[in-house]
C-alpha cells in the first residue's frame, strides 16, 4: 500500500471532532438522555474526545461505553469479503432503554460494522434512538445505514483504504488514502 493522499491533518481532525460535538448538543437539545458508544479501537478514541469537548461545551459529562468489534477489513482478500463483523466485548456500564445511543466510528464503509454495533446495542435495552458519528465515510455501502454526523465525506474507490491515525495510538493524527 502507498500513502496517495492526505485528506486530514491534526488540526482538521480537531475541527471535525468540534464540530460533531456541537451537532449532536444541537440535535439531542444538549447531552441529558445521551450515551456516546466508541467502536474500539479508533472509534473509541474519537469517542473520548468526543465525550471531553462536549464536557468542555455543556459544563458536564456525557455518559460512555465502548464495543469491540472484530473489524470486517476493506483490505482483506475476497474470499473473506463476505465475512461478517463479531462483537467481542460490550463495555456499557449504562442501561440504554430510553436513551440516545451515539455511535462512535473512524470510517464508515459497508455499514457491517455498525450493523453490528447496533445489534450489540439493542441486546442491551431498547434505547429510543440510535444515532451514528464517524469522522470520514468513504461511501460504498452494502447496507441502508447513513450518519448523522460525519467529520469528512471522502469519494474512494473500492481498491483504496482509508487510514485514519490518532496520536493515542498511532503517534499522531491524520487521515490518509492508501492505494494498492
Amino acid at each position: 500500500m502507498t500513502e496517495k493522499a492526505i485528506i486530514l491533518d491534526e488540526q482538521a481532525i480537531t475541527r471535525a471532532v468540534t464540530r460533531i460535538a456541537h451537532e449532536i448538543i444541537e440535535k439531542n437539545k444538549g447531552i441529558d438522555q445521551c450515551i456516546l458508544v466508541g467502536i474500539k479501537t479508533r472509534g473509541a478514541i474519537l469517542a473520548k474526545r468526543l465525550a471531553d469537548k462536549i464536557a468542555q461545551i455543556e459544563g458536564k459529562a456525557i455518559l460512555t461505553g465502548e464495543l469491540d468489534i472484530t473489524l470486517y477489513r476493506d483490505d482483506l482478500q475476497m474470499k473473506h469479503h463476505n465475512q461478517e463483523p463479531l462483537v467481542q466485548q460490550v463495555d456499557i456500564q449504562h442501561d440504554v432503554t430510553e436513551k440516545k445511543v451515539i455511535l462512535v466510528d473512524d470510517v464508515l464503509y459497508t455499514g457491517r460494522t455498525v450493523r453490528a454495533a447496533m445489534d450489540a446495542v439493542i441486546d442491551l435495552g431498547r434505547p429510543a434512538a440510535i444515532q451514528l458519528a464517524v469522522l470520514v465515510d468513504r461511501g460504498h455501502r452494502e447496507l441502508p445505514i447513513r450518519p448523522d454526523f460525519v467529520g469528512k465525506n471522502i469519494p474512494t474507490s473500492s481498491e483504496e483504504r482509508v487510514v485514519v491515525s490518532v496520536s493515542e495510538e498511532d503517534g499522531k493524527d491524520g487521515v490518509t488514502i492508501h492505494t494498492k
